[in-house]
């Protein structure tokens, strides 16, 4: 299961490189997103794609794994279907945090792309109403099977994008779930690399360019009790 990523990129290139034609609100680079924090998503609103700010964390009582979702469970879980049909939409992301156990002894690493450019994560959202009966806005990763760079870490990771499914995904045309369970597949596109990062990762606090910089394996190792 993935719990932390980055989006370190400008608005500009975000922009182009997702074809999002409005930003609804103050863009600023992500260096360590965690749950329960607000991160950007794109989604298709009014004829235009779009990137607003949503929550990262379902909160209804059936959502038994609010940060990530598994879509293949969805007959199981009606819920899960007017999601599917009405409300998806695509996490920008350049980099997975992940911890890499040795012995006694762990490290926090990034799972990056070979240019550590920016991919598309498929994601559902949707829109609460409070105690107070004000909007909570909420989105989750979908999963799908991990990859090479990703297996050491679990069977899962973020089922993430290419280009063309980006746009089929966000199309509001597409609202069965036998014609999208097909772009949620294991990454297999270009092999992707990872490398140690500081511990501070492991900081909700702690979102700044360190978080995404290497550094040397024997400084990033932390105890495990």
């Amino acid at each position: 299961m993935c719990e932390r990523f980055s989006l370190a990129a400008d608005l500009d290139e975000v922009r182009d490189h997702f074809k999002v034609q409005r930003v609804m609100y103050y863009y600023k680079n992500r260096y360590n997103i965690s749950p329960t924090q607000h991160t950007p998503i794109i989604l298709h609103q009014d004829g235009e794609r779009v990137m607003d700010e949503f929550r990262w964390g379902f909160i209804p009582f059936w959502g038994r794994d609010a940060v990530n979702a598994n879509l293949m469970t969805v007959h199981e879980n009606p819920a899960y279907y007017k999601l599917v049909e009405t409300k998806r939409c695509v996490i920008p992301c350049n980099g997975l945090y992940y911890w890499r156990q040795e012995g006694k002894k762990r490290y926090a690493v990034r799972v990056v792309m070979p240019d550590r450019g920016l991919f598309g994560i498929a994601g559902l959202y949707e829109i609460w109403k409070d105690t107070r009966k004000q909007p909570l806005r909420t989105c989750t990763m979908l999963m799908a099977g991990a990859n090479l760079a990703t297996r050491e870490f679990g069977s899962k990771m973020p089922a993430i994008l290419m280009d063309e499914e980006i746009n089929s995904w966000l199309d509001p045309a597409n609202t069965r779930v036998t014609q999208l369970l097909p772009l949620l597949k294991t990454y297999n596109r270009t092999e992707m690399n990872l490398y140690p990062v500081t511990p501070m990762v492991a900081n909700d606090e702690h979102d700044c360019y360190e978080c995404v910089e290497e550094m040397e394996q024997k400084l990033a190792y932390v105890r495990s009790y």
